[in-house]
């Protein structure tokens, strides 16, 4: 944020100012940096002390101050010798603060980004289609949350031009007060999956919570939606703003002011794909301008593995263009794009020939089918050229499926049977039902359930020279240790056991 002074923060955030014992902390600047950890503290900064179920950021302050920071929001006065902003809530503080960050920064625009899958891999695209334009702010990893959203927002300045929002959602009303904070110019809505159905209940229920999106954008701002998603399509009912499409392999069928989609797609050995990016510009025509439809059509070639970086891909596209970006230079923006976010379906090609496919950051009935479709492509080409490769799918819980969760773990093991994977090892409490679907499937696959992470590795070690890899789960799984022993393996594996590591 730019530097503010003490008492505007205070005013902003409703805070009482207590000073250090026998001080007088007159008005100082605070910021630019706003955090959550005492080890991210720089000079100036604003510690903001979360107290959680294991840690108390209040012990933390001493810390943050030793490290720099000028104040600290708390909830009592903790004596660091830096003045403490008292507030109730340090996170209603917080989203406080956000809000008069945004509401500051001028010329602003916010891209608000939701979806059951494929946010952060959006987001990581938006924000490099828009830093070409201008400065762009946007979270690393998935910081999608209450804290982590408006957390982000705290980084803009006068200089930001952009300013990309993830909004992820456990329940209705989640997205909507995630939109107070941060209000979108331009509302994304990829997808309406089965991510959470055990909070929600219903992929009705999820469309309600995602739609909260596009029902926070003003008459001016823009709903891009899937044109390829039904539930999605329809949240053009629910906007009071302009609507643009997007859709993979033909023209988005519902209409609207701008459509984007995807021909000639074509993917390369390791599942990465080309396409050409059609846009065809409505809004002069529709809004009684008298003008003609602009057309234009562009290659595009990603760098990002799997199908599903398709559609995320003319989201992003279709974002930026509403944003005023001209569609030549979002082609060669989405060409140059690279992976920006860890364990999102990260390739490791191997010295000795098997290429690890790490996707281990999370795990949901979409995604999960999207990674394994992307193994059974790379697959099928490997198995192409070399009859003894093997496909390889390391698969974990998803969690957060309620009653459905069963059944969604045995569907999963019959689709990556299908897929052609020759070698399927599972770990969790629906490792089982991952084994039985695939079983059931009637095909020739090894299907084994294996007690934990080293396991896990011991079972896929060693792996053949045209052998390839999938690593897929939940958070809660931590399976990324696995990803990384066998990528960095060769013939001899490290143990998958040791994950230790401070936060």
């Amino acid at each position: 944020m730019q530097p503010r002074s003490l008492t505007d923060i205070a005013q902003v955030i409703g805070a009482r100012i207590v000073a250090p014992a026998g001080a007088d902390p007159g008005d100082p600047m605070i910021g630019p940096d706003v955090v959550i950890d005492s080890r991210q503290a720089t000079a100036g900064a604003l510690f903001v002390a979360f107290s959680g179920e294991r840690v108390d950021g209040h012990d933390f302050v001493p810390a943050a101050a030793a490290n720099g920071a000028a104040a600290a929001v708390v909830q009592h006065p903790v004596e660091a010798g830096v003045p403490c902003l008292v507030v109730e809530d340090p996170q209603v503080a917080l989203a406080a603060l956000a809000r008069h960050v945004v509401d500051t920064s001028p010329d602003l625009a916010v891209v608000g980004i939701t979806g059951s899958s494929g946010k952060t891999s959006t987001k990581d695209l938006v924000a490099q289609v828009l830093r070409t334009d201008g400065p762009t702010v946007a979270p690393i990893g998935s910081f999608n949350n209450e804290i982590g959203a408006p957390l982000t927002a705290t980084r803009c300045d006068d200089t930001t031009r952009y300013l990309v929002a993830e909004m992820g959602a456990r329940g209705i009303g989640h997205v909507a007060y995630l939109c107070s904070v941060t209000p979108p110019t331009v509302a994304v809505v990829l997808n309406v999956g089965h991510a959470h159905l055990g909070e929600f209940g219903s992929q009705e229920a999820i469309a309600r919570a995602k739609g909260e999106l596009v029902e926070a954008i003003g008459p001016d701002g823009w709903a891009v939606l899937n044109g390829d998603d039904p539930r999605v399509s329809a949240m053009s009912e629910r906007t009071g703003g302009h609507v643009a499409r997007f859709a993979v392999h033909r023209r988005p069928l519902d209409g609207g002011e701008v459509l984007v989609w995807a021909e000639d797609v074509v993917a390369d050995e390791l599942d990465r794909h080309r396409f050409t990016l059609h846009i065809e510009d409505r809004t002069s025509l529709l809004t009684g301008g008298g003008g003609e439809i602009a057309t234009s059509a562009f290659p595009v070639t990603l760098r990002q593995l799997g199908a599903h970086q398709v559609p995320n891909a003319l989201a992003a596209a279709a974002a930026a263009y509403v944003l005023g970006l001209d569609a030549e230079a979002i082609a060669r923006a989405l060409s140059a794009a690279v992976g920006l976010s860890r364990w999102r379906m990260e390739i490791t090609e191997r010295p000795d020939g098997p290429v690890i496919l790490n996707d281990s950051y999370n795990a949901n009935p979409d995604s999960m089918a999207s990674g394994l479709g992307t193994l059974g492509r790379i697959g099928d080409k490997r198995r192409a050229r070399d009859p003894q490769a093997r496909i390889w799918a390391l698969l974990g819980d998803m969690l957060e499926l309620g009653d459905d969760a069963a059944a969604e773990h045995r569907r999963i093991g019959a689709l990556a049977a299908g897929l052609g994977v020759t070698d399927l090892l599972a770990i969790g409490e629906y490792a089982a039902d991952i084994v039985a679907g695939a079983h059931d499937s009637h095909v020739d696959i090894r299907a084994e359930v294996v007690p934990d992470k080293f396991a896990l590795t011991a079972a896929a070690t060693p792996l053949g020279p045209a052998d390839v890899v999938l690593v897929k789960a939940s958070r809660g799984l931590a399976l990324e240790t696995v990803a990384a022993d066998l990528a960095a393996a060769g013939p001899q594996a490290s143990d998958a056991g040791q994950t230790g590591g401070a936060r």
